[in-house]
């Protein structure tokens, strides 16, 4: 697995991909569409959004969505999360919930979160957002 620092190129096309996957998230009650984009170790981008639903429990965040179309197309014994970018529309603050957080964890120990914060875009490893992580 690669753990070096993603270079400013590669931060700024997950940015560009995220932001472009935003555009397809179905969030007509929040009105707050997500978009994120992953690095797989093998080096492939993909993309995901937030889907919305009535009953917001079984809403799904961008992030989760963007690693479960990473598992179908590498399958899940070979997808490792190498770092993910997190935008959204209304350009405000916006790191990955405490779900998306422990979903990242479980394919990614060493991921780096790309995401707006309160003092412009942050980079930072899942393991400072997410400290002890759950591990069976």
């Amino acid at each position: 697995m690669n753990t070096s620092a993603l270079t400013e190129q590669q931060q700024q096309q997950l940015i560009e991909v995220a932001t472009e996957a935003l555009k397809s998230a179905y969030a007509p009650y929040s009105q707050f569409r997500v978009g994120a984009a992953i690095l797989t170790a093998r080096g492939d981008i993909v993309a995901g959004c937030n889907v919305e639903n009535a009953s917001y429990g079984l809403s799904i965040c961008a992030e989760r969505n963007a690693i479960a179309n990473a598992i179908i197309r590498q399958g899940s014994d070979k997808m490792n999360l190498r770092a993910i970018a997190v935008v959204n529309s209304k350009n405000v603050s916006c790191s990955p919930c405490g779900a998306c957080r422990q979903v990242i964890w479980e394919f990614g120990r060493d991921a780096q979160i790309i995401f707006l914060g309160e003092r412009g875009w942050q980079t930072k490893t899942i393991r400072e957002l997410l400290p002890a992580g759950f591990s069976l």
